[in-house]
């Protein structure tokens, strides 16, 4: 229906553009070609001839295509010619007329945002493959549709500037992804871009607007209340408004920002594996940042300053504030609090010749940076973690040498990405965030001895006919399979493969780190760590039977009807033989 609508506004602008243009070609024409046939021509016989309507109609055809067959069916009369010279150039100048109408037309831009939307909706009703609805192609929007290129997902983009949309034209994404310059809180644009559409995995809401990525996420739910919504809310209101609804996802920066933060100070050894997991760069596995212990001075104490005060002071870490409009009854009683902005006074006066760090946390990367350079000519042993919030300063960013550098943009891009490709790897890090560091310190022992040195290779198979048939059929026929049967290397049986099982899910539950006796069941979804190499040899025992059996039993079972057959006949010669044998013996 979309579609339809679009043909028929692209038709409407055309029809009433090139109405008059037409309307004097048709005018043209029709006076020429009546004229022409009230010309007298040549006598004959005494009789003067005329040219009948079908006739003056074919010389206007031929005449207009400037093909020039020549005065036809007979020579012309004086007055025959002067009105073909008249008609010819009358048709000129309407034929001027409507090229330059013509040309207006296609730089209409009315013309071409209707024929943009009539192309956009097509590309995505002729697509098959998933593909997720991104609103929103700002730094999150972008950082996010690079990574879901490299895990080559699709996306459909919708984006109110024109200019981010151009962008999109240029970049190199390894997968389709088609955008328009739209409001995506309109429906009849969310239809368009395949909100209803069967391969359509989810809807991200990224808009820097909370209050459109809430009509967004409002629309989509009316539209198709079986399609998952991710939004992006920096509000409480909106917040408590997204999560009232049914399959929405919220995720808030502020938030996620917080949380790495604290992990960076008290938790080093999850901060790593996560920084390892997203493939964050310069992360070695098992190498966490080496953070001092003590009070920490806050510089910015907006929305995020409050989830990041709010996070370390829930786990014991002692705060220091430096804002010119901090307010010191949100900030707590016992709090020191620096009013005023973060410069060598204010940072003097918060201390920091015995800060273990400064976070450096506004909304402006001109004040951030600069704070980096007051504490280093204050205090170059104190812990430097920054906030970024641009990314077209990220030059700059990386000359300052911060300890820490949190691009919030990056961090949401990567947990909305962890959510669609592996959801399992952000439900294993907020388990092990619960646990004591010795649990995280052995997995990361764990995977350091399957995976080495070699970048991380993350993904999920459930088993179920389409993505494991031999096990689905197995399982189905009452046989049993444990976790660690199927990470058995056909090449080098009972070798194992370089692969870690992290976390199961089963009927909506979640087991993590489960072990290698543990029994699997149809419809379980598997999440494993390992080397880009392992992923196609486990296919391989999830797909064919006779794989699977030989890691189960180690033997290789015949193939082929006439192999089977002999194998068939030699057991049943061996089977033959051993009563006799036992009929011998004393």
């Amino acid at each position: 229906m979309t579609q339809t609508s679009d043909l028929d506004r692209v038709s409407m602008i055309v029809l009433r553009y090139m109405r008059r243009p037409l309307f004097a070609l048709l005018f043209v024409y029709s006076v020429g070609i009546v004229g022409m046939a009230l010309m007298p021509g040549h006598v004959v016989d005494g009789e003067t001839t005329r040219m009948n309507l079908f006739h003056a109609f074919y010389f206007f055809t031929y005449t207009a295509t400037t093909t020039g067959f020549g005065e036809l069916p007979n020579g012309f009369s004086d007055e025959q010619r002067l009105w073909t010279i008249f008609c010819l150039y009358t048709g000129v100048f309407a034929w001027f007329y409507a090229i330059g109408s013509l040309i207006g037309l296609v730089q209409n831009p009315h013309f071409i945002q209707a024929m943009d939307g009539f192309r956009f909706a097509k590309k995505v009703e002729r697509n098959k493959e998933p593909f997720v609805i991104l609103c929103g192609f700002g730094d999150t929007g972008s950082l996010l549709a690079r990574g879901l290129s490299d895990h080559r997902m699709r996306a459909v983009i919708l984006d109110a500037d024109e200019e981010r949309i151009k962008a999109l034209g240029v970049r190199d994404y390894t997968v389709a992804m088609p955008g328009i310059r739209a409001d995506a809180g309109a429906p009849k644009h969310l239809l368009a871009a395949g909100v209803e559409h069967p391969a359509c995995l989810a809807l991200i809401a990224l808009t820097n607007d909370d209050d459109v990525n809430l009509k967004i996420a409002v629309m989509a739910r009316h539209l198709n209340p079986r399609l998952r919504v991710i939004c992006r809310s920096t509000s409480a209101r909106h917040e408590a408004n997204l999560r009232a609804l049914d399959n929405v996802t919220v995720v808030d920066p502020f938030e996620i920002f917080a949380q790495l933060v604290y992990w960076a100070i008290a938790r080093p050894e999850l901060h790593n594996l996560n920084a390892w997991f997203v493939g964050a760069h310069g992360t070695q596995l098992g190498v966490p940042v080496q953070v001092p212990r003590g009070d920490w001075i806050l510089c910015g104490y907006g929305r995020m300053g409050h989830w990041i005060q709010g996070c370390l002071r829930a786990h014991g870490v002692g705060v220091r504030i430096i804002d010119p409009d901090v307010d010191a009854e949100e900030a707590g009683e016992g709090t020191v609090i620096v009013e005023a902005h973060a410069d060598h006074t204010a940072l003097m006066t918060a201390g920091i010749e015995d800060a273990a760090g400064v976070i450096a946390a506004t909304d402006r990367d001109s004040d951030n940076l600069s704070t980096l350079l007051s504490v280093t000519d204050l205090n170059p042993e104190a812990f430097r973690i920054v906030r970024h919030n641009s990314h077209e300063n990220q030059v700059a960013f990386d000359a300052a040498r911060a300890d820490l550098v949190l691009q919030h943009s990056l961090t949401t891009a990567r947990r909305i990405l962890k959510l669609l490709i592996s959801p399992l790897v952000q439900e294993l890090i907020d388990w092990l965030a619960e646990r004591e560091p010795a649990q995280t310190q052995a997995l990361v022992a764990r995977l350091k001895g399957v995976v080495g040195a070699e970048p991380p290779h993350l993904w999920s198979v459930r088993l179920i006919p389409d993505e494991a048939p031999a096990v689905t059929d197995y399982l189905d026929a009452g046989g049993e399979v444990a976790l660690g049967t199927l990470c058995r290397d056909a090449d080098a049986f009972p070798a194992w493969l370089p692969c870690e099982a992290l976390a199961i899910r089963r009927a909506g539950q979640s087991i993590m780190l489960p072990d290698k006796a543990f029994p699997l069941r149809g419809g379980d979804e598997l999440l494993f760590c390992s080397v880009h190499r392992v992923e196609p040899k486990l296919l391989a025992t999830l797909h064919n039977p006779y794989t699977l059996r030989y890691v189960l039993t180690g033997v290789d079972e015949s193939r082929g009807y006439v192999f089977t057959w002999i194998e068939d006949r030699l057991r049943r010669r061996r089977s033959a033989r051993e009563p006799k044998s036992h009929q011998t013996r004393p």
